[in-house]
């Protein structure tokens, strides 16, 4: 991938289009990043369309000059590839009923100062270069620009040997997060891993 120039930028500065073109037809396209944020039973209840309406304006892609977006976007060599999402962790419904965020930990789960990194979406073709990795790191550097007084993670730790589908590692992984400078925090499970990074 050294030939190749990975930029990220926070979503308001890339199209509608660019984004849809990394969500492609699959899964992503299923649930335009919005699971996470709806929790699973409202999510169901959500047509496509309205979920895709509802990350138009999260993100406002097209806008550079909004004072908020949700979200950044990859490109490599010019192509829009890959989506992070990145936000104050209190936007995010799932993990409130989720027991991963929240074992043997006492946070509190409305801190507006703690981020969270919780998707990555890869554009089909160009998976498995490592373009998880500079997207936590720039949504990472986000975060901290922002505000954030710190910045989790919740991915996913296959047992040694084991193919775990894209769709579960949307999550990203523990190498991942590591390369960002981020460091484990609890194991909630034999799956999970939580991790974090504390900005000074």
């Amino acid at each position: 991938m050294a030939e190749f120039e990975v930029s990220v930028f926070p979503a308001n500065q890339a199209s509608w289009e660019d984004l849809q073109a990394v969500f492609g037809r699959g899964a992503a396209a299923k649930c335009q990043c919005q699971r996470i944020k709806l929790g699973d039973h409202d999510w169901y209840r959500t047509p496509v369309e309205e979920r895709a309406q509802r990350l138009r304006e999260e993100t406002d892609c097209g806008h550079p000059e909004a004072d908020a977006t949700s979200g950044m976007v990859a490109y490599l060599d010019g192509v829009p590839v890959g989506w992070v999402a990145v936000e104050p962790r209190a936007g995010y419904r799932r993990l409130r009923g989720s027991p991963v965020p929240w074992a043997g930990r006492t946070e509190d789960p409305d801190d507006p100062d703690v981020w969270a990194i919780v998707c990555f979406a890869i554009r089909p073709g160009y998976r498995g270069q490592g373009l998880t990795r500079p997207l936590a790191a720039a949504a990472t550097e986000y975060a901290r620009a922002h505000g954030a007084r710190a910045v989790e993670a919740y991915p996913m730790v296959p047992k040694p040997g084991q193919t775990v589908s894209w769709g579960e590692m949307n999550v990203g992984s523990r190498g991942t997060f590591i390369a960002a400078g981020f460091r484990d925090v609890s194991r909630p499970s034999t799956r999970r891993v939580v991790m974090r990074i504390d900005f000074d």
